[in-house]
């Protein structure tokens, strides 16, 4: 008795085939699940994804992260306001005990304030406030020109709402009053916002992100001068010519203006520091 294997018909597509089959109902539930399943869930799953990949480095940082934060952003203020004098040398177990965590959050603060051009950090030696040199105030000058000159310039091609306007020109009439300090930081506050909000006009996150970090030194600038008795003159009619420049689409005067505020702001400090090499 002759056996006839077909060699072309492997084992387990015998067994496959031998399954049975579907039920006609069957099918038609499979092909409705097809049909009915929401295109939409997959596109606002992507989205989902998008705002936690933005979101994630803020809400779900690990305690040691959010302490390191914390410990950054006060040591951060505290270099800004003056609380440190330039130069000041620091060490770890001292910055550990005075903002309440081990010297893990410090150092990782320590590298992040290096970074941000604000301390120096010099091996086996410890921390140090940097300086705030004529040279530095120069190249800072210089940097504000060319980016917020071109903040000014492209905002004013933007599109805008008049309330946004409104709010620039109530910040750029912000008033303080002469040796007062409460009264100059909340100028400083207001001057801070005033640049970035121009700069939030062109919806250029690049140039956001410069403008916002550059008011680090800045406001660092503006309270040595008042460390120095120097409160300076209100920019009142600088700041709203620039808005005026803005609201009338006038790019290229938008940019001058913005170029010769910084620059006068610039002279007044170079001739507050012509005494001395540093602020």
């Amino acid at each position: 008795m002759d056996i006839h294997v077909r060699k072309d018909t492997p084992q387990w597509q015998t067994k496959r085939r031998a399954r049975p089959a579907k039920s006609p109902s069957t099918l038609e539930s499979m092909k409705t699940k097809r049909v009915t399943r929401n295109p939409k869930r997959k596109r606002a799953s992507s989205l989902s994804a998008n705002e936690l990949h933005i979101k994630m480095p803020v809400t779900n940082e690990a305690s040691n992260g959010t302490l390191s934060q914390r410990v950054y952003l006060a040591l951060k203020k505290d270099i800004i306001t003056g609380q440190y004098q330039p130069g000041e040398a620091l060490s770890e177990k001292e910055l550990a005990k005075r903002y309440h965590g081990s010297r893990t959050p410090v150092r990782e603060a320590a590298v992040r304030l290096q970074h941000d051009h604000l301390m120096r950090i010099v091996a086996n030696r410890g921390y140090f406030i940097t300086q705030i040199s004529i040279q530095w105030v120069d190249q800072i000058y210089e940097f504000r020109a060319a980016v917020e000159g071109a903040s000014a310039e492209l905002a004013a091609q933007k599109s805008w709402d008049q309330a946004t306007l409104d709010h620039m020109l109530d910040l750029a009439n912000t008033e303080r009053k002469v040796d007062d300090r409460a009264s100059y930081m909340r100028f400083i506050e207001a001057d801070t916002e005033f640049h970035i909000a121009i700069a939030k006009l062109t919806r250029n996150p690049l140039l956001i992100r410069a403008v916002a970090d550059m008011r680090s030194q800045m406001e660092r600038i503006m309270y040595a001068s008042i460390e120095a008795g120097y409160y300076g003159e209100l920019p009142v009619s600088e700041h709203c010519g620039i808005v005026e420049a803005i609201q009338n689409r006038d790019p290229v005067l938008a940019r001058k203006r913005m170029c010769d505020h910084i620059y006068i702001s610039k002279d007044k400090v170079l001739r507050l520091a012509s005494g001395s090499s540093r602020l």
